[in-house]
Formats: C-alpha cells, sequence, structure tokens
C-alpha cells in the first residue's frame, strides 16, 4: 500500500515538474518574409513606412549584416531549418525540399517538438507545406489563395488567359493596386490564422512555437491601393547602381526569367524605365502591406500578455534586386541578393540595438535553441548568436558563406568574394568588391595586381569552409 502511494506521488512530482517546466521555457513566434530585402526603416531606409516591423526592432536587436545561405526559396529556407550548409549538390533550388536533401537533419520544427514544444505552421515556412510535416504538431496551414492574387477583372482574366496559353511560364502582371481589404489576400489570411492561434496556443499547457509565413512582397507585387498610396509615384527613383558593375563577370548576371513570366514584362531584354518605376513602387507597397499584417500578430500577441515571455524571431528569406547592377529577383551572388533582415527579441536581452556582428542563416537554429535552453543537435553548422543578443559590440564571426548556382560568396568586414566554378569544379570567374569604398558592390576588383593579397587570402578562407558536397 505504502510503495503504491510512494509511485503516485512520485509519479505526480514527475508530472508537475514536466509542466512547470514546460510553462517556464519562453514560447517562439518564428516570423518569415518571401522576397524581403532590409528595406525597412529599422534598416535606416527612412522611406519606407514599417512602423511595425521598426517597433520589433525597438524590443530586440536588429542584426544589420545577416546573410542568407542561398538567394532562392525553398533552399535558403531548407538551409536554415535544417543548420546544414547548401553545397553545389545541397539545398540548391527553389523547389528544394529539406527532408530530401538532409534527409538526417533533424529540423527545426521537429527539434522543438521533440523537447515539449507544440508546433504550428501557418503560410509559407519550408517551400513544400508537407516538408518535414511529423515536424508540426498538426498539418501546416496554408491560405488556398497563394501569392498571385489579383482583384481587378481585366487582371484575373488575362492571368487565366495567359496560364493556359503558356502554363507556369504565363502570368498576370507583375504588379496591381486594388480597392479591396487587406483580409482579400493571402497574407491578411495568414494574419488571421495565426491571431486565432495565438489565442488557442495561448490557452494550452506547453509552450507555443508559432511559425508565421508571409508571402509579400514576393512578386506581383498586387495589394491594397492604400498601400500603394504611401509612396507617391513621383517620390520613387531608380538606383544609382542602374547599371552592370565594372569589370564584373558574365556568371554574375542573370536576365531574371522569374519576372520573365509576368504580362509587360519582355522576354529579353532591360524593362522600361516606368515599367523599373512601377515595379520598385509595388514593392515597396507590399513591403508595408506585410508590415500591416505582421503588426495585427504583435499587438495580439501584446494583447493576451505573451510579449515578455516570447522569442520573436522576424527573417526574410533573402535578399532582391530592383533594378541594381541590371538585376531584378535574386538568384545572384551580389550583397543585394545575400543581404536579408533578421531581427530577434527574447525574453531578457537587449531591447532596441543594431549589432553590426557578421551573421548566416544557418545560425538562427543554434541561438534558437540557447535562447529556449535546448541542447543542439550535433549536425548544426552555424553559430550561435545569443551572445550577441547580450553584447551587440562583441567581436564576432570573421566572415558569412553563402551560394548560388556554380557561384560561392563570402563577405568578411570589408570585402565580398566570389569564386564561379565549371561542372568539372574548375575556377573560371570571380569578383572582389571593397565595401569601405565601394559599398555598392560598382567595380569588380578582383584582377587587379594591388587585390591580388586579398583574392588569394579570401580564396582560400572561402574554399576551406564552404559547404561540402554530400547527404546530411
Amino acid at each position: 500500500m505504502h510503495k503504491t502511494i510512494r509511485f503516485v506521488l512520485c509519479s505526480l512530482l514527475v508530472v508537475a515538474t514536466a509542466s512547470a517546466s514546460g510553462a517556464n521555457k519562453p514560447n517562439v513566434l518564428f516570423i518569415a518574409v518571401d522576397d524581403l530585402r532590409p528595406q525597412l526603416g529599422c534598416y535606416g531606409h527612412a522611406n519606407m513606412r514599417t512602423p511595425n516591423i521598426d517597433r520589433l526592432a525597438k524590443r530586440g536587436v536588429v542584426f544589420n549584416r545577416s546573410y542568407c545561405m542561398v538567394p532562392t526559396c525553398g533552399a535558403s529556407r531548407a538551409s536554415l531549418m535544417t543548420g546544414v550548409r547548401p553545397a553545389r549538390n545541397r539545398f540548391v533550388s527553389y523547389q528544394t525540399r529539406a527532408d530530401k536533401d538532409a534527409p538526417n537533419a533533424v529540423t527545426l520544427n521537429t527539434h522543438f517538438r521533440s523537447n515539449g514544444y507544440y508546433t504550428v505552421s501557418n503560410g509559407k515556412v519550408f517551400h513544400h507545406a508537407d516538408d518535414n510535416a511529423k515536424g508540426w504538431s498538426e498539418p501546416a496551414w496554408r491560405p488556398k489563395t497563394g501569392s498571385i492574387s489579383y482583384h481587378r477583372p481585366e487582371n484575373q482574366a488575362l492571368h487565366l488567359k495567359r496560364g493556359k496559353e503558356l502554363g507556369r511560364r504565363g502570368r498576370g502582371p507583375a504588379y496591381e493596386a486594388a480597392d479591396a481589404p487587406d483580409e482579400n489576400y493571402g497574407d491578411g489570411m495568414i494574419a488571421r490564422k495565426a491571431v486565432e492561434d495565438l489565442q488557442r496556443l495561448s490557452r494550452r499547457d506547453e509552450p507555443f512555437f508559432l511559425a508565421v509565413g508571409f508571402l509579400k512582397p514576393h512578386l506581383p507585387f498586387v495589394c491594397p491601393q492604400k498601400y500603394w498610396d504611401l509612396y507617391p509615384a513621383d517620390s520613387i527613383k531608380l538606383p544609382e547602381t542602374y547599371h552592370r558593375p565594372k569589370d564584373a563577370p558574365d556568371e554574375a548576371i542573370h536576365s531574371f526569367g522569374e519576372m520573365r513570366a509576368y504580362a509587360g514584362i519582355p522576354k529579353k531584354g532591360p524593362v522600361s524605365n516606368e515599367t523599373a518605376l512601377n515595379l520598385i513602387r509595388g514593392y515597396y507597397a507590399c513591403v508595408s502591406f506585410t508590415d500591416a499584417q505582421i503588426g495585427r500578430v504583435l499587438d495580439e500577441l501584446d494583447r493576451l500578455k505573451l510579449a515578455d515571455d516570447t522569442i520573436v524571431v522576424l527573417w526574410g528569406d533573402h535578399g532582391w534586386n530592383l533594378g541594381e547592377h541590371t538585376l531584378w529577383c535574386k538568384h545572384c551572388c551580389f550583397e543585394t541578393s545575400m543581404r536579408a533582415p533578421l531581427i530577434v527579441s527574447a525574453p531578457g536581452m537587449q531591447r532596441g540595438k543594431i549589432t553590426q556582428g557578421l551573421t548566416e542563416f544557418i545560425d538562427i537554429y543554434p541561438s534558437l535553441c540557447d535562447l529556449a535552453g535546448l541542447e543542439k543537435p550535433g549536425h548544426l553548422e552555424g553559430r550561435s548568436f545569443a551572445p550577441l543578443l547580450k553584447n551587440p559590440a562583441a567581436k564576432w564571426k570573421e566572415f558569412a558563406i553563402g551560394r548560388f548556382g556554380p557561384g560561392d560568396t563570402i563577405r568578411t568586414d570589408w570585402h565580398r568574394f566570389t569564386e564561379y566554378r565549371s561542372r568539372k569544379d574548375q575556377p573560371v570567374a570571380r569578383m572582389l568588391y571593397d565595401h569601405d569604398k565601394d559599398p555598392d558592390e560598382d567595380r569588380n576588383i578582383s584582377e587587379l595586381p594591388v587585390s591580388a593579397e586579398a583574392v588569394e587570402k579570401l580564396t582560400r578562407l572561402l574554399r576551406e569552409n564552404k559547404g561540402k558536397p554530400g547527404k546530411r
């Protein structure tokens, strides 16, 4: 009898301890934004209307020099969610699946679920909704309407017509302003679902890991007229680097094929200046539209009094070109494609600070483990930046490495160096930009005699530390 009582009491103690342990763990709000470059007020762009992301920045730390691993959707997300570096045969395209390219890696969501978190995915987190499905406590949710959501009847008809004629390569216009409410768009639906989820997750006993993946500012740039009105047409300018960088190799320049599928975009050659200005304005408008949806989620976090117990991470999966170097979209090794926003707010950490520490997106996984008090899986290749949240001025990484296509690229304090290799893995071209003198990467100096020492050092550093081929 006494043994039975002791067993029951011990069992109750274990349950109570586990419950208390779960209650003490911070929640995680994990916000992904598709194609978001650091075109934000908190990154020094005073012309941008991003009050909600800027509000989050005041609560945490802005990573001013954070870099994606691969500037294309699927590959970037797979690398981030596994904490594994990309390589020539791993995390390559926008269609990448983490469960195929790194089948032995424990993904971020799976690791948190295995450690007592209730994990939920809304919108676009992995590129494929069913990627690593077992890592979510319930099926990943996405709105039935995707990022292509025209509201003008003539654009809807044009989109359907081109789709029938050209398949995936035929879409409606690249931008649209419409008199429609926010919730008629995919991101409005995602924000509403996230708010509802916060309400129900706040009533659960275990901590939550809520991932919210917004679709804009991905093409096409479609959003309500009121966000376009924030950016008058006469305020939009072409970038100063609206030309090919001097001495840049052909391997560095692409024809922005992703955008060629849209009506009004020529099959080859540059877009007109009028189109370019509308594209830039549409991108800005969509950034502000998504910012408003993020604000709805942050407001609910505050209303539920969860903010003080929740780690909030906001990241864009890669940068985006708005005409710089003659380029649109991503898919290149320039700073405009590799650099992406990262903002982290965590209980007990610094608030309203900016860090210049070089960080890579594979650092997010181990950092969240440290912040949540979880052990880190052995396969992780990043470095936790949790110390930067305590001391944003700390001396940090020497470099950040990424890649796209045939190019591997490294960013140090003062340089970006890229090496392009053939299919037989032989070097065929390279780029070097001095960010102290040329922050816009307007002149490739890799072949100048004065650059020989830097090229030799960076080549060695890049080759020694880039992702090695093979499955994980």
